[in-house]
């Protein structure tokens, strides 16, 4: 622990940036010996301002103990470049951030295959649609996918990914505890519940326009490809797609039409040969498969002209449940109100193969369904049954309303359209 504070006294002096915290480490050996070292020694690295070296004359440790309360308060964990689980991806980088606050479950980048979705906070609704649907396969195929919480396509990518069930990660350009922009707060929820935060910034850092460039370097740096979905002429995406590209790892891109101004910097990339040209997830994992083979399941994903994802709503990949023929439905029109309804209890429920339904739901939406399987319930009874959180299991839910695979019945009972298959033990 004392070490520790070291390292945030160090990562918090003003005018100091990584690239300074990087040259003092180099130079001293140590954040200990940074701190200790004379005012004098200082002047031995003549690139530090006179800011940063003032504030390196400042031995309090005020601030190292208001971060140390402030993440055992809100659940964050500290990784500094001296710890054994910094991921090597990322210390290999030429600038690698000296101390990772983290929130979430750990994830072991180096053993994974990480996969970086990144794009324009303006995007089309095309670009829109193939971040959502890359997400969503990569994380079905087993990837890891990472990018930021920015509005716009990191936020639509990180959507997808969650809806696929796989594991993913936001990297922040603030602090952990401070949400930007304010819509995406359940995003965040979803994020560290399932995946993990990253920032390099303590508690209670406002996001500020500089620091979305210099985070980039870390999405880039812990994945082994970063895909350029939607990007204009200064989008920011070129930033991101240059540091990996310096950092030696591979440059993927969705094209688009020529005249579309989000499609210019991934068709630029494409065309200047610095990016491999792709259309599904298996374009991008079938270069990672040898390396990852227990983790990678490459297979068929949404289709390329699928439709962007609706709040709420999961993808279907298979054909809608059928209708009853033409003279049934005819037949019934002449009954009674209450001989219809006989009629409707009557007609055979449509059967689906478990291994049809599964690519389509998340873990929530596959625990709600294998629970009403053969029964109705209420909210509290599915709950308790799927020990899922209220708020989940409800959203779990309500996305199978629309996705037509649950019915709403009297009394507030929830129903399955379909009748599951699965193979016998």
């Amino acid at each position: 622990m004392a070490s520790l504070k070291y390292w945030l006294w160090l990562t918090t002096r003003a005018g100091l940036s990584n690239e300074g915290v990087c040259e003092l480490l180099n130079y001293f050996g140590t954040p200990e010996a940074i701190h200790f070292a004379d005012p004098y020694e200082y002047n031995e690295l003549p690139s530090l301002s006179r800011q940063a070296k003032e504030s390196l004359v400042d031995k309090s440790m005020e601030e190292p103990e208001r971060i140390l309360s402030a993440c055992e308060r809100l659940g964050q964990r500290i990784l500094t470049l001296a710890d054994a689980g910094y991921p090597e991806r990322l210390r290999n980088i030429y600038d690698p951030p000296a101390v990772l606050y983290l929130q979430g479950r750990d994830v072991s980048f180096d053993d994974e295959a990480v996969i970086s979705l990144i794009g324009t906070r303006e995007p089309s609704a095309y670009g829109v649609a193939q971040a959502q649907r890359l997400g969503h396969d990569l994380a079905a195929q087993g990837a890891v996918v990472i990018s930021g919480l920015a509005r716009g396509l990191d936020s639509e990518a990180l959507r997808g990914a969650l809806r696929g069930g796989g594991v993913v990660c936001g990297v922040l350009g603030g602090g952990l505890d401070v949400i930007y922009p304010r819509e995406n707060r359940f995003l965040y929820q979803d994020v560290a519940a399932s995946g993990l935060l990253i920032s390099e910034y303590p508690p209670g850092t406002e996001p500020r326009g500089a620091h979305f460039p210099v985070r980039n370097r870390i999405i880039s740096g812990l994945a082994l490809g970063v895909v350029v979905v939607e990007g204009g002429y200064h989008s920011g995406t070129r930033i991101t797609a240059t540091a990996a590209l310096d950092q030696g790892r591979d440059v993927f891109a969705v094209p688009g039409p020529v005249d579309a101004p989000m499609s210019y910097m991934p068709n630029l990339l494409i065309r200047k040969g610095e990016a491999k040209l792709i259309t599904s997830a298996s374009d991008i994992l079938e270069e990672y498969e040898y390396l990852y083979p227990a983790k990678l399941d490459l297979k068929p994903g949404l289709a390329p002209d699928a439709p962007p994802i609706a709040p709420g709503v999961t993808p279907r990949e298979y054909p809608a449940e059928p209708k009853p023929p033409a003279k049934k439905a005819a037949k019934a029109k002449k009954k009674e109100p209450e001989d219809q309804e006989d009629q409707e209890r009557e007609e055979p429920i449509p059967t689906v193969h478990w291994r049809q339904l599964t690519p389509a739901l998340t873990d929530d939406q596959r625990d709600v369904m294998l629970a009403l399987r053969d029964r109705s319930l209420v909210m509290d009874e599915l709950v308790d049954l799927t020990q899922i959180p209220t708020r989940r299991c409800s959203s779990a839910v309500t996305m199978l309303q629309l996705a037509g695979f649950v019915k709403e019945e009297l009394g507030k009972r929830f129903a399955a359209t379909v009748r599951i298959q699965v193979d016998p033990d």
